[in-house]
């Protein structure tokens, strides 16, 4: 059985720095792809994508978040991170982990990042 689980959200002033963890389990992850979305509050906002690491590596990022959000992941612990900094209120959002091995994916319940004074 697949799961997979964010931690890491939470309150932050402009200007501070988070760090999202998603572990996933049930997924051989050293050949998986996995990725962050986002979803702003709002009606109609879509989900977006943040940040993507390939089984590789190589890794690509929203223009949004270039240069202030680094994806990694950690292969002994299956687990990716996003690591925020310089946050901005429009980067407020549920923040959710994307896994895709072969034909299939998998999605986390989502985790709550709001960036406010």
């Amino acid at each position: 059985q697949v799961q997979v689980v964010e931690s890491g959200g939470g309150l932050v002033q402009p200007g501070g720095s988070l760090r999202l963890s998603c572990a996933a389990s049930g997924v051989n992850f050293k050949f998986a792809t996995m990725a962050w979305y986002r979803r702003a509050p709002g009606p109609g906002k879509q989900r977006e994508l943040v940040a993507r690491i390939f089984s590789g590596g190589d890794t690509n990022y929203a223009d949004s978040v270039r240069g202030r959000f680094t994806i990694s992941r950690e292969q002994a612990e299956n687990t990716v991170y996003l690591r925020m900094n310089s946050l901005k209120p429009e980067d407020t959002a549920i923040y959710y982990c994307y896994v895709m091995q072969s034909l299939y994916q998998y999605w986390g319940q989502g985790t709550q990042v709001t960036v406010s004074s």
